[in-house]
């Protein structure tokens, strides 16, 4: 084989990996718009998240808005699905970096022909791990919602003791040390990633779910606010979005978890202690 012809080869395969990079990231990326705009227009919901964001009352004093659907598989399923697409838009932007770097070690492996599979494969088990939270938080947003503490019409927390309670919650996990090994995780996946390199297309699912999981230990506290705020109140969907990446992306702002942490310990114990001053 002359130089020519393996010069030729070599750069037919550069272009290909190229493709599957541009593949990879343009899928990516619709299916975040795809997220972002069912989200925003309702996840199948009576109103759009626009509405319900300009509807939004106080913290813990939601607007009355009368009774809510009654729960049944079919509404439990649409609630699920509202809970994984929101997760889907919110957690994507963020694990992007993960996924081309995981398609980098692929392409140095000799499954290097088959990256934009295994990119998917991976984002695929990435997103199982957070369809796992949304199961957990349908089943919460029901017992709330059960026991009178959860507004249905505009999906909020509707004490706002209860309210200032996840608050201190979230603030407190800021500090433990489960948070701060899942984040420095989620911050430098390099490691991880190498060290299992596992073959074929379930090994790279695989290996996404358990990535997935370590960002879900980083961030589920940080999720559950959207009790607080209100589920579909896009102030806070964007607000907490864009939290969770800068966390994940500027592992040199180490202050930004605990000042965050004071900042939510301080809201819920004045959300815990306002009605005992108003009472005086």
């Amino acid at each position: 084989m002359t130089r020519q012809n393996i010069s030729s080869r070599f750069g037919a395969v550069e272009r290909l990996l190229r493709q599957d990079n541009a593949i990879v990231l343009g899928s990516v990326l619709l299916i975040i718009l795809a997220a972002a705009w069912y989200t925003i227009t309702g996840i199948g919901m009576t109103m759009s998240a626009v509405e319900m964001t300009r509807m939004a009352g106080p913290i813990g004093d939601p607007m009355q808005m009368g009774s809510g659907s009654a729960w049944s598989a079919s509404y439990a399923l649409l609630i699920f699905l509202m809970w994984w697409v929101m997760m889907i838009a919110m957690m994507t932007p963020s694990a992007a970096p993960a996924v081309l770097l995981f398609i980098a070690i692929k392409r140095i492996g000799p499954e290097k022909h088959r990256t934009a599979t295994f990119g998917f494969c991976f984002l695929s088990g990435y997103l199982v791990a957070w369809g796992a939270f949304s199961l957990t938080a349908t089943a919460l947003q029901w017992g709330l919602e059960h026991v009178g503490l959860f507004d249905g019409p505009m999906m909020t927390i509707s004490s706002g003791v209860f309210a200032g309670s996840i608050l201190l919650a979230a603030g407190a996990y800021q500090f433990s040390g489960l948070k701060n090994a899942c984040l420095r995780h989620c911050q430098s996946p390099a490691r991880f990633l190498a060290d299992h390199n596992r073959p074929g297309p379930f090994g790279a699912f695989r290996t996404g779910a358990e990535h997935g999981t370590y960002c879900l230990g980083c961030c589920w506290a940080l999720m559950l606010l959207l009790f607080v705020g209100g589920i579909m109140n896009l102030y806070w969907i964007v607000g907490i979005a864009a939290y969770v990446a800068l966390e994940k992306l500027l592992p040199r702002a180490r202050w930004l978890v605990p000042v965050t942490g004071l900042a939510l310990i301080s809201a819920g114990l004045w959300f815990i202690t306002a009605p005992l001053f108003s009472d005086i």
